[in-house]
């Protein structure tokens, strides 16, 4: 047991270690450091040994007159705290009060002990030298006191609520379905690709897009004073002789706009590499204030070529599947914070989910169920067919018809986007929702309209120019092929997973109508 803590002061596997001490700079420090994590997984094989622990004060207290100081102290490896105990006789600057204060970053030696059986710990770390102490300038000012507060609150501390156990949690469950989405695409044949940010489409024709433009910080460049004359000249210059604004002299030389989907792009590479995922940022433009919408938010978006609709809803189906178990087995801790704190049928709805087969019904269907139960529940929005189902229609249909995830396909064509596949009937097209209790739509996806012909007239229907989608078109016109595709709201599934109510908790810095903080 001597060895125990060799492997974590040695550099962590992949980390090149240096193998001579270079004079002019400090010597590695992260290399040396002990997980609070690992401590934790294994108390009795660490019982004795000596680690270096660096982290935050989550709470501290000073007793014994004085003398010796307790901290709670988070790493962020995991959820739960290690016990640091100092004692003033050892260690006298900076002073055990000044070190206990709620928000102390600390780096510490010390040698770990299981402590006797009338303390609560499992383990802890008795200090005896503080390497490092970044002290609270004003322990009364600081945002994060020791009491649990209100998400909302800290909606206004972007920079410092990770500190929280809320946050902390979601950021974990967070970067472990990050790699679960990785892993699950990986293991299936997909590639990754990187799609752009900056666009000239709009996917989802709806014009709800952020332009991206640099006519202004042209402007901005004149003196306050030439400002206004500076503004009418960029637009004389730019408009176009029927009154709309040209862009000759913007970056592109062409309008612009921040992405919405990353799905236009995918789907060239999709139709070469044959399966391939995009994962990044999308935005919306949406001058919407609920606790669902946001202005950017990250989409997962993989495109299959000779895939149909019954292959995407399979894969829809078994990817959800994928990340609610990863959370159970990977998360499991936080997720019992998330039942003790925000929802105490959070692990039971992912256990549900991870091990039940989905309903699959027809839009159709779905709209004479709804309109039969109208007896024993109002809707908000009236049930008829051709209406796009609301959040309480969804979730009606997951919460109280089938208790269970429900995926309902063959859209009305006027509620869906030009590129999915015209069904026979010429009513529908086969497109698909994926719908999961609490939240409703966690997945949306179709097949693609691959003829040539009927995906021109669908462009035109929808009001967009031919020549936008030239690329697009293309693709119809040179090997086309049967393709389809899915995206799924990667703080939707949060939100899922979760239980919290409101997507700005979900996302690390949040943008919304009227907030960009940071």
């Amino acid at each position: 047991m001597s060895n125990m803590a060799a492997p974590d002061a040695a550099a962590p596997a992949g980390v090149i270690a240096a193998t001579a001490h270079v004079h002019d700079l400090e010597p590695a420090m992260a290399a040396t450091l002990t997980p609070i994590r690992a401590i934790l997984a294994a108390v009795d094989a660490y019982d004795g040994e000596r680690v270096r622990v660096g982290g935050w004060v989550r709470t501290g207290r000073v007793q014994c007159g004085g003398t010796v100081a307790f901290l709670a102290v988070n790493d962020g490896s995991c959820h739960a705290t290690l016990q640091l105990v100092v004692d003033a006789a050892q260690v006298a600057q900076p002073p055990l009060a000044r070190l206990a204060a709620t928000g102390t970053s600390v780096l510490v030696s010390g040698v770990l002990r299981i402590p006797t059986k009338r303390s609560k710990e499992r383990i802890e770390l008795g200090v005896d030298a503080v390497l490092h102490a970044g002290l609270v300038d004003d322990a009364a000012a600081y945002p994060l006191p020791k009491s649990r507060l209100r998400l909302d609150y800290l909606r206004d501390f972007l920079h410092l609520r990770p500190r929280t156990e809320t946050m902390a949690a979601v950021a974990r469950m967070r970067s472990q379905l990050t790699f679960a989405t990785h892993s699950f695409f990986q293991e299936n044949g997909f590639l990754c690709v990187h799609t752009p940010i900056v666009t000239t489409n709009d996917c989802e024709g709806a014009g709800e897009m952020f332009q991206v433009t640099t006519l202004f910080s042209q402007a901005q460049k004149a003196d306050k004073e030439l400002l206004k004359l500076k503004l009418s000249e960029i637009s004389r210059n730019n408009d176009d002789d029927d009154g709309s604004v040209g862009f000759d002299n913007d970056f592109f030389r062409r309008q612009a706009f921040l992405t919405v989907s990353g799905q236009l792009h995918a789907e060239p590479y999709a139709c070469a590499l044959s399966r391939v995922y995009p994962f990044g940022p999308t935005f919306r433009a949406e001058n919407s204030h609920t606790s669902r919408h946001l202005a950017e938010f990250w989409m997962v978006e993989p495109e299959m070529a000779f895939a149909n609709l019954q292959d995407i809803m399979n894969y829809a189906e078994s990817y959800v599947k994928h990340l609610c178990q990863w959370l159970l087995t990977h998360c499991l801790e936080d997720m019992k914070f998330m039942v003790e704190t925000h929802d105490k049928t959070a692990i039971k709805r992912l256990e549900r989910v991870s091990t039940t087969p989905f309903e699959r019904i027809t839009y159709t269907q779905a709209i004479e169920m709804l309109v039969e139960s109208e007896g024993n529940k109002k809707f908000q929005t009236k049930v008829e067919w051709g209406i796009d189902l609301a959040s309480e229609h969804e979730r009606y249909l997951t919460e109280v018809i089938f208790e269970k995830p429900v995926i309902v396909y063959n859209y009305p064509t006027g509620i869906k986007a030009f590129y999915m596949r015209l069904n026979d009937d010429q009513k529908t097209v086969a497109a698909m929702d994926v719908l999961v209790p609490k939240i409703g739509e966690l997945i949306g996806g179709s097949q693609r309209e691959e003829r040539l012909d009927i995906l021109k007239q669908r462009i035109l229907d929808a009001g967009l120019q031919l020549e936008s989608y030239e690329f697009y078109l293309d693709l119809r016109r040179y090997g086309t092929v049967e393709h389809s595709g899915f995206g799924l709201g990667f703080e939707r599934m949060l939100l899922f997973a979760t239980g919290l109510e409101n997507i700005r908790d979900v996302i690390p810095f949040p943008r919304c109508p009227g907030k960009a903080d940071l």
